[in-house]
């Protein structure tokens, strides 16, 4: 409560620019006041209740519920008081923290340095407001942190220590969080590396717990530091070494009991175990062996804490391999919250499907960051909210609302869809799809201010849009197609029309940071302007090579031209960095470092790599550059391309309606029917969405169907929908689609491979003798999970991708020149 009502004060301070004078007794009160209690813990609060000025009995007993209410006369020489009352202690930071951000104080105001408006006078609604989680545990997981968090907390605070964990707790509970999982790349360890870790953030109120392979609050590294007395260290394989392992996990029982007077620092404990270094513990799932090891641990527990193992609250991440130990029936004892995870790339895996009241109940650990195959995604925030809402909000509707954790890797520059994931973990049901797609508008306008609100939360969508539709450490000079060349003139193709639009979207954005005030342009550049200008840099930077490559391999000296560019692009990169690391005095220099450019596998290069770019010999004459305007599409071939929301019309039954995830996906957005969650329909139930068409050539009509990529989280292994054309008969198509985890055939690693870095998933169905004319293509929801976001058919070829707008959407403007 001291750290809450510290920062309070301050906000007060910033706000108002007056301090705040804090009091400890109700006899120091005087004129106006603010009282900040839990209920049951403060007399204050309880003589509020007894004289009946105070009801708070709806919250009594509640999960960090808290209750805010003005009371008049509450004291002695006091008029009028606000009191923040909370059922536990969480409870009061959060209602504390919620009147904050309401003033105009941003979680991010240090993180993002996102500046807090001076104001002459705050107003606070007269009478009650209650709120309270709807997700018991809601955090993130610091992790992939070098070369960046690493070496920016190295830089600042000599380390990642107690003195830069106390901004992130600070950033967790105002962003109405309670768990964290602490930076454990190696060679790191929360509770080793500074004692006063643990310390702070039991004071501060934050539940700590270990990542999904470092059992029993142990860091993985502590393993191999050898420093335990008893503990010989040895191999990491409980089938040889279970005496040491069993030692060293005790030694983290007993530093999280060390607390003293018989009470433990808060935690919530990792159970299970996997291999040394983040891999398989077995090459095949040793059921047995984890059972016997789950039961070990909770023995631990229970000798260690003296209390029965259900009191220590606890969870099993079912990552990876792990998940197999659940889908062939491992036993798991009911009180342990079972903690399903998405394949690293946004989509979950697995829900429950049956006793959804178990005590430990169901969480979704998931990822905006990751290191591994097929490669890694680290530097830039390319998440798209609306993917992570359609996500999420199938995993409450089907029962996972213990904890939900997500992958933040450093933090920065996450800070965007974490501020979404965190207000929608909150609280679920209100997270609508109206919230959602009011959410940018704002949360630009609590960040900035109403007067761009609009133009930067199109900035933040557009943006989000673009990164996800390819990771950028899979762009390379082959990821698009460039058009063809005709005589001097060079067709940019789909790589052309990319560029443009990011290109448009750098060009917005300047115009926005020309209109803020100059107290807003650091957040600016963290939050807006630096991703923007980086994302299209590099689009920039291999569309020159893609050309440079393509000329010079004909000979052409117009290769020269785009060598330069590349080269120039190239450098500006690491310009755009430089100034990233210079803001606010070189606040977060090393936040911006890690590399980017010149991968050759799954793994980060160790260093920036110029692109090989080559030169034609000076004595050849270099013909003008001459791009061609006009459509990258060609509107006189027989391909339709229709975004899904422009369906004609919809037929909705069986309690499901057809909505619209506004900007899901590469385009325009997404459809689904809704409520999430529900089982599989037939056509009987006649739910589908449906398209009219006029086929210009009679043929075999092929049908494409473009979805978000998903998952079958049921177990079954496979997700179905449904197509037809007319009143002919309707196909089935299924979608085998399976994470990198359980892919078993080389195929069917490819195609997760392909769908995760084209964050799309294509379906192709096939239809005789279609003729020329007027027809409806109908789509039939039969499986939950499917997310349609484009429809293309064709009598006669379809080119491979549409990765941009569709033939008859809104064009981009002209590929940038050299």
């Amino acid at each position: 409560m001291q750290h809450v009502a510290e920062n309070f004060a301050a906000d007060l301070e910033r706000v108002g620019g007056k301090a705040a004078r804090r009091i400890t007794s109700a006899g120091e009160a005087s004129g106006n006041v603010v009282v900040i209690g839990v209920l049951g813990q403060s007399a204050v609060i309880e003589e509020l209740v007894r004289a009946g000025k105070l009801d708070a009995h709806d919250i009594a007993g509640e999960w960090e519920a808290f209750r805010q209410i003005v009371v008049e006369h509450p004291l002695p020489n006091v008029a009028r008081a606000l009191v923040i009352v909370g059922s536990d202690r969480r409870g009061a930071v959060y209602g504390t923290y919620d009147i904050s951000e309401k003033i105009g104080v941003s979680p991010w105001y240090w993180f993002a340095d996102v500046p807090v408006r001076r104001q002459a006078n705050v107003y606070i609604t007269a009478g009650s407001h209650r709120d309270a989680p709807k997700v018991k545990y809601r955090g993130f997981f610091i992790n992939d942190e070098d070369p960046a968090f690493s070496s920016w907390a190295n830089k600042r605070f000599g380390g990642i220590n107690a003195r830069m964990y106390e901004h992130v707790f600070e950033l967790l509970l105002r962003l109405k969080g309670n768990y964290l999982w602490p930076a454990m790349w190696p060679p790191k360890a929360f509770n080793d590396d500074d004692p006063q870790n643990k310390i702070v953030a039991d004071a501060m109120g934050v539940v700590m717990g270990t990542s999904h392979h470092e059992p029993m609050t142990r860091a993985h590294d502590e393993w191999h530091r050898n420093k335990e007395q008893g503990v010989t260290g040895g191999k990491w394989d409980y089938g040889t070494n279970a005496a040491n392992l069993r030692a060293f996990w005790r030694g983290g029982i007993e530093r999280m009991m060390s607390k003293g007077n018989g009470e433990r620092y808060e935690s919530l404990v990792t159970i299970g175990m996997r291999g040394d270094g983040d891999e398989a513990m077995a090459e095949s799932t040793a059921t047995r062996l984890l059972e016997t090891i789950v039961a070990d641990q909770r023995r631990i527990i229970e000798e260690v804490t003296g209390r029965p193992a259900d009191h220590t609250p606890q969870v099993w991440a079912l990552y990876k391999e792990v998940q197999d130990y659940y889908d062939h029936g491992m036993n798991v004892p009911d009180d342990v919250t079972l903690l399903f995870a998405d394949d690293n790339w946004g989509q979950i895996r697995r829900l429950p499907t049956s006793n959804l009241d178990r005590k430990g109940g169901y969480g979704v650990y998931y990822h905006f960051d990751y290191v591994g195959a097929p490669r890694n995604y680290k530097w830039l925030n390319t998440v798209q909210i609306e993917k992570t809402w359609q996500q999420m909000d199938l995993a409450y509707a089907r029962g996972a609302r213990t904890l939900w954790i997500v992958n933040v890797g450093d933090i920065k520059p996450m800070e965007f869809p974490l501020s979404f994931f965190m207000d929608h973990a909150w609280n679920p049901e209100a997270m609508t799809l109206d919230a959602l797609e009011r959410y940018p508008r704002d949360w630009a306008r609590a960040t900035f201010g109403a007067s761009q609100a609009d133009a930067i939360a199109d900035l933040i969508t557009r943006y989000s849009k673009y990164a996800a539709r390819r990771k950028p450490e899979f762009i390379d000079a082959s990821s698009f197609r460039l058009g063809e060349g005709v005589g001097d003139t060079l067709n940019g193709g789909e790589f052309g029309a990319l560029v443009a639009e990011l290109h448009d979207l750098e060009l917005d954005m300047m115009k926005v940071k020309a209109a803020l005030p100059k107290d807003q342009r650091a957040a600016y550049l963290q939050l807006v302007e630096h991703p923007i200008a980086a994302l299209s840099n590099l689009y920039q930077l291999y569309y020159a090579v893609a050309w440079n490559r393509r000329l010079a391999a004909a000979g052409d000296a117009r290769a020269n031209a785009f060598a330069d560019q590349a080269l120039e692009k190239f450098h500006r990169d690491q310009a755009l960095t430089d100034n990233y690391h210079r803001v606010n005095g070189g606040k977060w220099d090393g936040m911006m470092s890690q590399t980017h450019i010149g991968y050759t596998n799954w793994q980060s290069p160790p260093t920036q790599v110029m692109p090989e770019v080559t030169r034609i010999p000076a004595q050849s004459v270099a013909k003008p550059i001459v791009f061609a305007s006009g459509p990258v599409h060609d509107e006189a071939s027989d391909v339709i391309a229709i975004e899904a929301p422009h369906y004609t019309r919809a037929v909705n039954g069986s309690g499901l309606e057809w909505r619209t995830i506004p900007n899901l996906g590469r385009t325009l957005g997404g459809i689904t029917a809704f409520p999430q969650g529900r089982g599989p329909t037939t056509q009987q139930d006649a739910v589908r969405v449906e398209f009219d068409i006029e086929v210009r050539r009679a043929g075999d009509l092929t049908v494409q169907l473009y979805l978000s990529p998903t998952l079958d989280t049921t177990d079954r292994g496979s997700l179905r929908i449904g197509v037809s054309i007319d009143d002919r008969p309707m196909q089935t198509l299924i979608d085998k689609l399976l994470p990198s985890p359980t892919a078993t055939t080389l195929q069917e690693q490819r195609d997760w491979n392909r769908a995760v870095e084209d964050n799309a998933r294509i379906l192709q169905a096939a239809f005789p003798d279609i003729g020329a004319g007027k027809h409806t293509l109908k789509i039939w929801r039969l499986d939950d999970n499917v997310v349609i976001e484009k429809v293309v058919a064709s009598t006669g070829p379809i080119p491979l991708t549409y990765l941009g707008p569709s033939p008859r959407e809104p064009r981009p403007s002209a590929a940038l020149r050299p």
